[in-house]
């Protein structure tokens, strides 16, 4: 997620969710993305970061997938309910033993090539090479051999995929995979063409013109820092319902006030509010909207050898001193937003109802004498003392407001020393992945509608699981989660695994994400979705002279 440390968090795309990259802002007349220099049916939009990375092989957060989500096109697409529908394959079959996707002869890339079942195959080799280094690539595990080529135990050419024809990409399972379907459009599962990513070699989607595109639209111009511009895909094979000439993204900066302006003077269309634009907004009149976009977000605490967040009386310390609600109201402080209880939301869906109703989960109240006590032992533990934490975040004002915050709780309850590392979104990612830090505030958005794409986050495969926490048990259940189609034995295999993962503190949930958002009467058709990128202006249109 999306890890927003991936969605994000993608947080990643969780992770990645709405952090910053650079504080200058870069106007349009620099960019060549003028208001009047765009065709009349274009959308504006501001990032608050530039994508990082848009090798769908490689890519991790929300940013790219964003960008991404509108450029390619995977087998199928996200519905507006989050369930799959026919992207480049018109019709599949699926059973337990594997999959078979019959491709549109029409579906090009935007050389006018066709799309063929060998730029799948040759896309899921390319993120299983361990050479590839792709932090996504356990999301094609479900594929027969793909962990064991993932771990350089088999070659790639033993991928269970095969190309029957041209159009028809067949797919066998390792093992039962009841959510197959649901992966099909994430962004590593798209196609890339073999013989142009060759011919680019390093340089692949380094550049808008180093890209090949199948999807709705293609970036045509990419300042970095600066700008991107996305025009209509005429290769498109739905290319005649997609209303829109262009995407414009005329301003990348994470500064709030920056933003707020150029949507109040219409140099762009659409706009989420951070909490202090919320007064403001209310006092203009803008026409307010609620998004729960999915996404978690929680305290990771970092388990590599030598790390005093290794101690569970320090976690569990920090656990007991921690108030979900104050911490929603006083430092989130947007409407909407829930407080954080688990790592698989309140809003997934289970058995035959939510899953937080068939499996609740309610974590221990505030005790601020229990945590005395703990930090107590915890120093005893560590050698009499705790060294200063080094809290790593992104460098927006949300960001700093949740540090600091934080800050004042470890050091006015717990008599702990907390530094706080603000980084750049790029950094941050880095910093995270090679484990430079005690505790990261980090999130995670959801890849695809199961409670699996939250329940695998904290496996001891998953590049994703920044703090290293590995455990045998919940390693097992997942396994097993993974091994059937029976939603029974699924999800209480996830929701046993869910509960050592909380019981243990492999990571403190602080909050449910929810947006609050406004865009101009113009704009019409944009979509707001847990699932896939956010916002999607696939099949939105511009209405004039509103």
């Amino acid at each position: 997620m999306r890890s927003a440390s991936a969605k994000s968090a993608r947080l990643t795309r969780a992770a990645g969710l709405a952090l910053a990259l650079f504080p200058a802002l870069i106007f349009a007349s620099l960019t060549g993305c003028t208001k009047n220099s765009d065709p009349a049916n274009t959308v504006r939009f501001a990032l608050t970061t530039e994508p990082p990375n848009l090798n769908s092989m490689q890519a991790t957060d929300q940013s790219s997938f964003f960008v991404l989500g509108h450029v390619m096109e995977g087998l199928t697409r996200n519905g507006p309910d989050g369930a799959p529908v026919p992207g480049v394959a018109e019709k599949w079959e699926m059973n337990d033993a594997g999959a078979t996707f019959y491709l549109r002869k029409n579906a090009k890339w935007s050389d006018g090539k066709p799309v063929t079942a060998n730029d799948f195959i040759f896309a899921w080799r390319n993120v299983l090479d361990p050479k590839t280094a792709s932090e996504y690539a356990f999301i094609l595990y479900p594929v027969k051999n793909a962990e064991a080529i993932n771990k350089g135990k088999l070659p790639v050419s033993d991928l269970g995929v095969a190309a029957v024809d041209d159009y028809t990409l067949k797919v066998t399972f390792e093992k039962p995979c009841g959510y197959f379907m649901a992966l099909t459009s994430f962004a590593t599962y798209f196609p890339v063409r073999e013989d142009f990513f060759r011919q680019k070699g390093d340089k692949y989607a380094a550049e808008a013109a180093d890209m090949l595109y199948n999807g709705a639209f293609k970036l045509t111009s990419w300042v970095h820092g600066a700008s991107l511009t996305f025009d209509k895909n005429a290769d498109y094979w739905n290319s005649s319902a997609v209303k829109l000439d262009r995407i414009s993204i005329p301003y990348i900066t994470p500064d709030n006030t920056a933003r707020f302006n150029f949507f109040k003077e219409k140099k762009t269309d659409i706009l989420d509010l951070a909490k202090d634009d919320l007064p403001r907004a209310q006092s203009e009149n803008f026409r307010l909207m609620n998004h729960a976009d999915g996404s978690v977000w929680f305290m990771e605490f970092n388990f590599r050898e030598g790390k005093p967040t290794r101690n569970k009386n320090l976690r569990k310390a920090i656990q007991l001193i921690f108030d979900t609600e104050e911490y929603v109201n006083k430092v989130v402080g947007i409407p909407g937003t829930k407080p954080g209880k688990t790592l698989i939301p309140s809003w997934v869906r289970g058995v035959q109802d939510n899953f937080r109703r068939e499996f609740p989960y309610a974590p221990p109240a505030r005790n601020l004498v229990e945590a005395k006590k703990l930090v107590e032992l915890a120093k005893k533990e560590l050698g009499g003392s705790i060294p200063p934490l080094v809290w790593l975040t992104g460098d927006t004002p949300a960001s700093a407001r949740e540090a600091e915050y934080f800050q004042s709780q470890f050091k006015e309850h717990l008599g702990l020393e907390l530094r706080i590392d603000k980084q750049i979104f790029k950094q941050r990612l880095a910093l995270m992945s090679s484990g430079q830090f005690d505790i990261v505030s980090a999130g995670w958005g959801p890849d695809f509608a199961d409670p699996m794409t939250f329940a695998e986050l904290m496996t001891s495969w998953n590049e994703n699981n920044r703090g290293k926490w590995t455990n045998d048990q919940y390693d097992a259940l997942i396994r097993k989660a993974q091994s059937t189609s029976d939603q029974k034995i699924r999800m209480a295999a996830m929701a046993d695994a869910e509960k050592i993962a909380l019981d243990e503190l492999a990571v403190l949930p602080t909050n449910e994400r929810s947006v609050i958002w406004t865009h101009h009467e113009r704009l019409q058709g944009v979509g707001r979705s847990i699932i896939g990128m956010d916002p999607d202006f696939t099949y939105a249109s511009i209405v004039e002279g509103k």
